[in-house]
């Protein structure tokens, strides 16, 4: 999973493997496979780098994706 921000300030958590599409429209939309849209803060980019980076952990195994998630304040 990787965290993006609501314009809200809130963070959620988000599948990566979900994701269909991430465009700038100006905001960043991130659609997902199942239709719904997200309005997040993040640029593509770097929705694009975290989505990158989360699936790289999966590959190098379990302790990796547990080290790659943020932990709370």
């Amino acid at each position: 999973m990787i965290e993006v921000t609501r314009f809200d300030g809130s963070s959620m958590l988000v599948n990566g493997d979900l994701i269909q599409s991430i465009e700038r429209t100006p905001d960043t939309v991130v659609s997902l496979v199942n239709g719904e849209k997200l309005l997040v803060r993040e640029s593509p980019a770097e929705v694009r780098r975290r989505v990158i980076e989360y699936k790289r952990a999966i590959l190098l195994g379990d302790d990796a994706v547990a080290a790659s998630v943020p932990e709370a304040a």
